[in-house]
């Protein structure tokens, strides 16, 4: 099983940023929230704080990680496990550093777009949490 953790960054006004998979990339062209894999032994706050630096060069203390909810895909031959936060507060502002494209769009936008198969069940999820 493979585990990948995600965030949905989640600015002042609601607005939640996605990034492009560049091409060259599987699933290029696709929507997803940021974030990756866990490395062997590394805890899913401290991966997704990790990749968060890497891909976008924000910093995110994770306790302000926020287990939001999961869903679950068979990519090829693996079965792919995606762990979503959501997180309103960063240091920095979010930069495209492994060339794909960032963007922010209100949950409700997130429908129209192409998504991975395990992003794709997270925005009703997201999209019920939010509004409670």
């Amino acid at each position: 099983m493979l585990i990948v953790t995600a965030a949905a960054l989640i600015r002042a006004d609601g607005l939640i940023l996605l990034q492009k998979r560049p091409e060259g990339r599987d699933m290029a062209g696709l929507w997803e929230f940021p974030g990756g894999k866990l490395e062997p032994s590394e805890q899913a706050e401290a991966a997704l704080a990790r990749e968060l630096d890497e891909e976008l060069g924000i910093s995110v203390d994770p306790q302000n990680l926020a287990p939001t909810c999961f869903a679950s895909a068979k990519i090829r031959d693996k079965d792919l496990l995606l762990l979503l936060y959501c997180c309103r507060e960063w240091q920095g502002t979010p930069q495209p550093l492994e060339g794909q494209e960032l963007d922010w769009f209100a949950v409700i936008d997130m429908y129209r777009l192409p998504m991975p198969p395990a992003d794709l069940p997270l925005i009703d999820l997201l999209e019920r949490i939010l509004r409670d």
